[in-house]
């Protein structure tokens, strides 16, 4: 079977391909299911899915499994995804971390592996990322001429028709790597499909079809205040180029009209939203019995956004004002994205999340404050269900697509 190369292609989808999807994504969710109550869900006549169903048997990626109960006359053949068929992995180059995990063909994860995002090039990047294959198929002793495909979530601005990510963290520099070279290189080494594509778009399909319970046309995943996900009708969209979704300017460019208003709401403060920078400052100029400088060891440097987060949760005064700031400032940017794109969902991930209520409370009553009445009472913000996996498991689940679109 050949994949296209197209993670986030814009072209509308062959008849074809709409119900490869639409039929073997009633049976990822819902198998073991019969013919006809796929039929009723994707409102494919049974004589059209049966065929589609044969054919999947005929390559494996489905099995036959028993039967369900008979409501008169021959009992029917309940049919499940093949599991064992084949495997995925998904790659996030984030940030700061890395992570990467492999899943069967229902995105079960079979195994997972972490490490820090190395401080230099791209060129060092991609070396980490292609290490991180090796271990773990390792790890996962999983036959490699089973990997159907590999998905990386990248940290960046991506432009498709350029072919670059460029890489917006202030505290590494503006580097531009290849956007090319991430896939072919990877490609190469291992012979099977890969692609590429924003980490925080891949996240929102992650958690789209993994982390909700229930099916979501319209949603956002912001991650942090670095970057946004962005679902329409059921579809990833990533703009002319494939960098829709960034949610900063360059706002300390002296051609940007501001007549003298603080710009600090446009600015990128980073996937912990700043809450580090600003416990350094007040507490480098304040004598504050603050729980913060117990845990780190009353060393400024030890300070994390972690230990930020642990303070806060134990009724740290000043740690508890720092999130809560931190979330109004982020609930500006999500109150204009609630306007724009009038969303069923917000999901806030990128690890800020895990400050719980006392991020998302401010965020949510920013967001109530400032976006119009009706956007506002419509769009839910939750955390991210899928954790420092969501950029992974999203990556594992466009190759997913990609393949069941194709089969």
């Amino acid at each position: 079977m050949v994949v296209r190369q197209t993670l986030f292609r814009d072209q509308v989808l062959s008849d074809r391909e709409r119900k490869n999807l639409a039929i073997l994504d009633v049976i990822r969710k819902s198998g073991p299911v019969t013919r006809t109550e796929i039929s009723k869900v994707t409102k494919l006549n049974i004589v059209t899915v049966s065929n589609y169903v044969n054919n999947y048997i005929d390559k494996n990626l489905i099995i036959e499994k028993g039967f369900d109960v008979s409501t008169g006359g021959r009992k029917p053949t309940l049919v499940e995804l093949n599991a064992k068929m084949g495997n995925v992995i998904g790659i996030d180059i984030g940030p700061v971390n890395m992570v990467a995990v492999i899943t069967d063909l229902t995105n079960t994860v079979i195994g997972k592996t972490k490490r820090l995002r190395p401080d230099g090039p791209m060129s060092e990047v991609i070396t980490s990322s292609i290490e991180m294959v090796y271990e773990i198929m390792e790890k996962s002793k999983v036959d490699k001429n089973k990997i159907k495909g590999v998905g990386l979530g990248v940290s960046g601005v991506i432009d498709s028709i350029a072919g670059t990510v460029r890489d917006t963290d202030l505290t590494r520099g503006r580097t531009t790597g290849s956007y090319t070279s991430v896939k072919s290189l990877v490609q190469k080494e291992f012979n099977i499909p890969t692609f590429v594509g924003n980490d925080a778009t891949v996240a929102a399909f992650g958690e789209k079809r993994l982390g909700l319970e229930q099916e979501i046309d319209d949603m956002l995943y912001v991650y942090s205040d670095v970057g946004c996900g962005i679902i329409i009708k059921g579809e990833i969209y990533c703009g002319a180029g494939g960098s829709a979704g960034e949610m900063q300017l360059t706002a300390d460019n002296p051609e940007l009209p501001l007549q003298g208003k603080d710009p600090s709401y446009l600015r990128p403060w980073g996937v912990d939203l700043g809450i580090t920078q600003e416990a350094h400052q007040i507490l480098s100029k304040e004598k504050a019995d603050s729980k913060i400088m117990d845990l780190a060891g009353d060393d400024l440097d030890n300070i994390t956004p972690d230990i930020i987060i642990e303070a806060a949760k134990a009724k740290d005064k000043i740690a508890m004002e720092i999130i809560e700031r931190a979330g109004a400032n982020l609930g500006i940017r999500i109150a204009y994205l609630v306007n724009l794109f009038n969303p069923e969902v917000v999901v806030i991930g990128g690890g800020i999340e895990q400050a719980g209520e006392l991020l998302l409370g401010p965020v949510r009553k920013t967001v109530r404050n400032l976006a119009f009445e009706e956007p506002a009472n419509t769009v839910k913000i939750v955390p991210s269900r899928l954790g420092d996996s969501a950029v992974a498991l999203g990556a594992a689940a466009l190759v997913l697509r990609e393949i069941f679109a194709q089969i």
